[in-house]
């Protein structure tokens, strides 16, 4: 018989010898008996879980990066507002006629509303109001690190309202029956707009959308104030919307697990989806829709031809309301999106949600 089919014998000696050795115990660690001890325990593994998911400590890479490019045409798009409507003859001879014409125009139902906030102490008023509120929700809610960012959100948007006037230059172009300084951004439109941000920013999810509606009302019905009181030209409210809409996008950009949603509650938001939607939509149409009326008339705007003074006036109503409303609706949007990153907004796509149980 060769070897590769040669049986293998055991010593039967030698087997029972290995069965009669100890074997090494193997310590199992054995589930607390006190239940409080059980749940403690549960909690701090769930907790080591959740710190383990970078989702839990910022918000996807993806809105961070949208909200800085959002932002930085934001900024872009003030400059070039600036540019048209104070660098070129036509912009100059568009906002003189504006200014000098524009609370006549208004229509009787909205003349009284607008009237309202030509006073300075209303707006600085409601203003202030608006910022506590939001102040009073982030102690409630505990997010003191959201207390800082929206602090230096505040103190940037400050600072562009008193620093820009005197260093942007408005060169003289043609006769003008304004005053021919320069007068933006206007303070009290970046004011309005920078307090509905930060309170929007500020509270949870269920009253960002009705938040987003109230700011965006409130910025349009200064904006039109600061017009018809002949504080300030279109440009000048148009330049200070963008401004702070660019400023609270790169703001988001820094959300840091502080000024997320909790983990546990995070969910979708009907409310944010339909109101983000309208005003999106609003604000790209009119926006496009005020500027198309800027081009009909720019023939005549040279001349200051008296053709041109209706839809001056109708273009500059569109276009305060429509870019207003771009900017809430980007900041409502990205502010679900970087607060609740898990969720599906269902505006600019559906990011994967956490499996159900």
């Amino acid at each position: 018989m060769t070897d590769e089919f040669k049986p293998i014998i055991r010593d039967p000696h030698k087997s029972a010898n290995m069965l009669e050795q100890p074997v090494a115990s193997v310590p199992v660690p054995q589930p607390p008996s006190d239940p409080i001890e059980q749940v403690l325990s549960l909690r701090e593994v769930s907790e080591g879980l959740a710190k383990a998911d970078p989702l839990t400590r910022h918000p996807r890479v993806s809105s961070i990066m949208l909200s800085v490019v959002f932002g930085l045409l934001l900024l872009a798009a003030a400059v070039g507002v600036w540019w048209l409507g104070v660098r070129t003859m036509e912009g100059q001879s568009y906002e003189d006629m504006v200014w000098s014409k524009f609370d006549a125009a208004l229509p009787g139902w909205l003349e009284p509303v607008v009237h309202v906030f030509t006073i300075s102490t209303v707006v600085i008023a409601t203003s202030a109001i608006m910022s506590i509120i939001a102040l009073a929700v982030l102690i409630v809610r505990k997010r003191w690190l959201l207390i800082a960012q929206l602090a230096v959100f505040g103190g940037i948007c400050f600072a562009a309202a008193e620093l820009l006037k005197p260093l942007l230059p408005r060169p003289y172009l043609i006769n003008l029956e304004s005053n021919p300084n320069n007068s933006a951004p206007s303070g009290h439109v970046i004011l309005a707009a920078a307090a509905g941000m930060i309170l929007l920013c500020a509270v949870p999810r269920v009253c960002r959308a009705l938040v987003a509606v109230i700011g965006w009302l409130y910025a349009v019905l200064v904006g039109l104030s600061v017009i018809a009181g002949q504080w300030h030209r279109p440009t000048d409210v148009i330049m200070a919307l963008l401004i702070v809409g660019g400023v609270a996008m790169i703001t988001l950009a820094a959300t840091f697990a502080n000024g997320m949603d909790e983990p546990g509650s995070r969910a979708s938001s009907p409310s944010v989806q339909i109101v983000g939607s309208v005003l999106l939509t609003f604000g790209v149409l009119g926006t496009l829709y005020g500027a198309y009326i800027i081009w009909q008339i720019q023939p005549g705007l040279a001349m200051s031809a008296e053709w041109t003074n209706s839809g001056a006036h109708l273009s500059t109503v569109i276009l305060t309301a429509s870019v207003a409303s771009l900017v809430f609706g980007l900041v409502l949007t990205m502010r679900q999106l970087t607060a609740s990153p898990l969720t599906k907004l269902g505006l600019v796509g559906a990011p994967p949600a956490p499996p159900k149980r």
